[in-house]
């Protein structure tokens, strides 16, 4: 239902460019996306007829209210939706997965710099490279870069007034020591300079700016410092030998290709630098299978080239956007320089994108091999607690139950759902006892234990591994004739009572002995109480509503609609009994009657 407020922001939006953000009851941003018109694009949201698709259609139904931010031009829509996804995080947004976990390597901006693995990009003055799916050749390129270049790896404060020895590093030749003052600041900025040279790809350069370097020191006969440049030179030329030319053009260009299998698509990108591969990133995109290719392409460009140090003049996708020119103004502007997103029909480029998209596809298989095969492996503390608890098959998914009854209203159960020792939150349901007078928690137990089982029946879904009961022989006891009643033979159930923490099977009169230290009698524990916190969770919501309820039902012309009205206007019960007469008309609904008999309700006595 739209809100009067919704409504009247729904009639005042721009036709200008800019980000929209959707946020849900609670006021968090749920979805942040930009727009040329954000008049057109936010209403779209809140028509009756809308492109039916299961994401969008979630979204839409969680969308309480939104905030707009107008521009001057798309592109700046474009980063300002960039900064916002990266600032707030929206459920509904594209996930680039597990970005935040790759390393990059940092050029620190002190002056003696150094070179870290992080793995954040931080808001300072430092150059940062990367991010590094690979790991492995991260830690490869910077051995090879503190093997060509003394850089210094300490942690001292440069320069400093302390005395600070040289250590082995110096000795061996992987520091120049600026600690001790064996390389003036001019010199060691040199060799940074070398440095991001070699981290940017660009070799050649670099070498010629070395061999040059070289030639200088020899004419000036400091013959020891030529030495040293000669051994970078050998060592650098070693490392271009056995990187692979890809292209006979000497440029810098990325190659983009992305596979899809549903909802799991994977995106690689071909690092080129003058004409050689020198590095594949591999990225898991979620959040995206109703997209587009074109569609899959644009969000990735976005979120890649935000957090890239370094945007190449070439750009190379396997087809075109319907955004592509706005995105090549806005990487052109973060390079500083002209930059090219182009779609190949032949030649040596339609080659590399077909490597890319092997590369993609290969990287795809790989996830989807990995996941099942997860999905079959047993973990440790569900095989043990299968062998513990004697049952015929692993205990993969539990369903436990409880019942939460402390008085003669509002009697609930509760069933929480884990699978693989985890909860699913998704799979978790709430019972309101209905058929159960009193206070008799096995007959409430036995009542939820039904409903449960026949809304699977229904919903033609799989009965859980296991059923996990709260208390001792006589609620399993109820819980297996419940069961019986269904028709339902050979589902496994247990009980753990609270006071000894004792495993009850069917069939049983004793208990089950389980040393007190099982990681597997640990883990039922965890998921009883999970079932009691939730059971008690539902409970006291259910009484502070109907406090909330009952209060606001004496006041005369106030019914369930009104009543929700007046919650969701002013917060809380307590919020409505201090309002003035006035504030009260200013509810939806609430004419000078209805609020003369709300406030002579709550103010009788004054």
């Amino acid at each position: 239902m739209i809100t009067s407020e919704v409504k009247a922001k729904l009639e005042n939006l721009p036709c200008k460019p800019g980000v929209y953000l959707m946020k849900d009851t609670s006021d968090k941003i749920i979805y942040v996306g930009k727009a040329k018109s954000l008049r057109n694009r936010v209403r779209s949201y809140f028509k009756e007829s809308i492109p039916y698709h299961p994401k969008i259609s979630t979204l839409i139904s969680k969308i309480s209210d939104f905030e707009v931010i107008a521009t001057d031009s798309e592109m700046e829509a474009l980063i300002l939706e960039a900064n916002l996804i990266k600032e707030h995080k929206p459920r509904y947004n594209v996930n680039l997965k597990d970005d935040k976990r790759y390393p990059y390597l940092k050029v620190t901006a002190e002056s003696y710099p150094r070179v870290l693995v992080v793995r954040k990009v931080g808001d300072d003055k430092a150059n940062y490279f990367g991010p590094y799916t690979n790991v492995k050749a991260m830690r490869n390129v910077l051995k090879i870069l503190r093997r060509i270049f003394p850089v210094r790896s300490c942690d001292y404060a440069m320069p400093s007034r302390r005395k600070i020895k040289l250590c082995l590093d110096y000795h061996i030749k992987r520091c120049s020591g600026p600690c001790e003052g064996k390389v003036s600041g001019e010199e060691y900025r040199e060799i940074i300079k070398n440095v991001v040279l070699f981290l940017f790809g660009n070799n050649r350069l670099l070498l010629s700016h070395l061999q040059e370097k070289m030639r200088e020191h020899s004419t000036q006969e400091e013959f020891e410092k030529a030495a040293a440049v000669r051994d970078q030179i050998k060592a650098l030329e070693s490392v271009m030998e056995k990187q692979k030319v890809a292209d006979t053009e000497r440029v810098d260009r990325d190659i983009i290709a992305c596979a899809r299998d549903h909802r799991d698509i994977s995106v690689v990108t071909l690092q080129i630098r003058e004409g050689i591969l020198i590095g594949r990133q591999n990225f898991h995109l979620t959040g995206l299978e109703g997209n587009t290719d074109p569609e899959i392409l644009s969000v990735f460009l976005r979120q890649y080239y935000m957090h890239s140090a370094v945007v190449p003049p070439q750009v190379i996708i396997p087809t075109e956007m319907d955004d592509q020119r706005m995105i090549e103004d806005w990487l052109s502007l973060k390079r500083e320089g002209k930059v090219k997103i182009t779609v190949p029909q032949r030649g040596e480029k339609v080659k590399l994108l077909e490597m890319a998209g092997y590369n993609a596809r290969l990287s795809l298989n790989e996830l989807l091999q990995q996941r099942a095969e997860n999905k079959k492996r047993v973990p440790e503390i569900i095989a043990t607690l299968k062998k513990e608890l004697e049952l015929p098959i692993p205990p993969r998914k539990i369903a436990a139950l409880d019942i939460s009854n402390l008085g003669p209203a509002n009697a609930v159960g509760s069933l929480v759902y884990f699978e693989d020792g985890l909860p699913r939150k998704s799979q978790y349901r709430k019972f309101r006892i209905k058929t159960v007078k009193g206070q008799d928690d096995f007959a409430m137990l036995a009542e939820v234990t039904s409903r449960y089982f026949r809304l699977l029946t229904h919903e033609k879904r799989e009965y859980p591994d296991l059923v996990l009961v709260d208390g001792g022989k006589g609620q399993l006891s109820k819980v297996v004739y419940a069961l019986d009643q269904q028709g339902i033979k050979g589902q496994n159930a247990v009980a753990l009572a609270k006071r000894l923490d004792e495993v009850f099977l069917p069939g049983r009169s004793d208990p089950l002995m389980i040393p007190k230290g099982s990681s597997s009698l640990n883990l039922l524990k965890r998921i009883r109480d999970e079932a009691h916190r939730f059971a008690i969770q539902y409970h006291r919501k259910l009484r502070k509503r109907n406090t909330i309820q009952s209060e606001l039902d004496l006041v005369r012309g106030i019914g369930p609609k009104r009543r929700r009205i007046l919650l969701k206007h002013f917060g809380s019960v307590e919020k409505i009994k201090q309002s003035s007469l006035e504030e009260l008309m200013q509810a939806e609904g609430v004419n000078r009657k209805i609020a003369d008999n709300i406030y002579r309700h709550f103010h009788a006595d004054g």
